[in-house]
């Protein structure tokens, strides 16, 4: 698939530099990591060696620095009421500001969180201080941080903040440090949340609308990923490439689109009795000729 960067997320067990490894053995020519245990709170310090590793063993590589995503924990919610839990994610997200910059990696992804029933404008406001505060810490440290993070649309759940392209918006206009914030579409939550993109013209006009409301600027990855659910069913769940309700015709739109094909592709998809990550990289392949 020349010219196309599009790989999976992979698995850093045995240390983040193992992931480049990972990647590369599937053909990866984009990747998409944790940088720590993505369902606990604690995260061990960086290993200085570990890092320098990851950052040699990138460099040599075919993968672009570009085109690896650090992805946040499961557990923080940016978007929560005041208090010790709301505090402890937005640390969190100013931690991996700091270790995507010590890994050299400039992409990093965010779940946008639950208001939890305290409506979508106070939901926003929190999200928005967590990340100017994060942002503002990074640069303290380094006035040199690179690392961009991206707000990942939701499957449109009760409470979530960020379903549709006017509530990013909302969200990227109240930011202060607008440089160093972007957009990761999910094609499964897009689908989810309303936008029908089973069709290379439903693509064509969600894009349209996107950039319309968000601009084409702010998009700097893809999750791709099919459904699932249906169209509006506001079903978080990934399905393999072609064999979901967004199906061939929609995913196939998405990576041979001019506004996107130049981004990394991230596949999110199951590894199950039915398909493999080996086989979701051969279906993306068909599918790109």
């Amino acid at each position: 698939m020349p010219g196309l960067k599009v790989g999976f997320h992979v698995s850093i067990a045995g240390g983040i530099s193992n992931s480049v490894d990972n990647a590369r053995k599937l053909g990866c020519t984009a990747f998409q990591i944790f940088s720590r245990n993505p369902r606990g709170w604690a995260a061990k310090p960086l290993d200085p060696t570990d890092v320098k590793l990851f950052r040699d063993k990138l460099s040599s590589s075919e993968i672009g620095q570009d085109s690896v995503i650090v992805h946040m924990p499961y557990l923080p919610n940016l978007s929560g009421p005041p208090g010790e839990f709301y505090d402890k994610s937005a640390r969190t997200l100013a931690e991996e500001m700091q270790r995507c910059d010590a890994l050299g990696i400039q992409n990093l992804v965010i779940h946008l969180g639950s208001h939890r029933g305290a409506g979508q404008g106070q939901g926003i406001t929190q999200l928005v201080k967590a990340i100017d505060g994060a942002v503002a810490s990074a640069d303290k440290l380094d006035s040199q941080n690179t690392v961009n993070i991206l707000l990942e649309n939701n499957a449109g759940q009760k409470n979530a903040i960020g379903a549709n392209f006017e509530e990013l918006r909302a969200i990227l206009d109240k930011i202060t440090s607008k440089r160093k914030v972007g957009v990761c579409l999910d094609t499964c939550h897009l689908f989810a949340s309303g936008y029908d993109v089973r069709s290379a013209g439903g693509v064509k006009s969600t894009l349209e609308k996107f950039d319309k409301i968000v601009g084409l600027r702010e998009l700097r990855a893809i999750h791709l990923n099919d459904s699932k659910g249906e169209l509006n069913s506001n079903l978080d769940r990934h399905q393999h490439i072609g064999l979901g309700h967004i199906g061939p015709a929609g995913i196939s739109a998405f990576i041979r689109h001019n506004a996107t094909r130049t981004l990394p592709f991230i596949m999110e998809t199951p590894i199950d009795d039915e398909r493999g990550d080996e086989e979701n990289m051969k279906a993306v392949a068909r599918l790109f000729k």
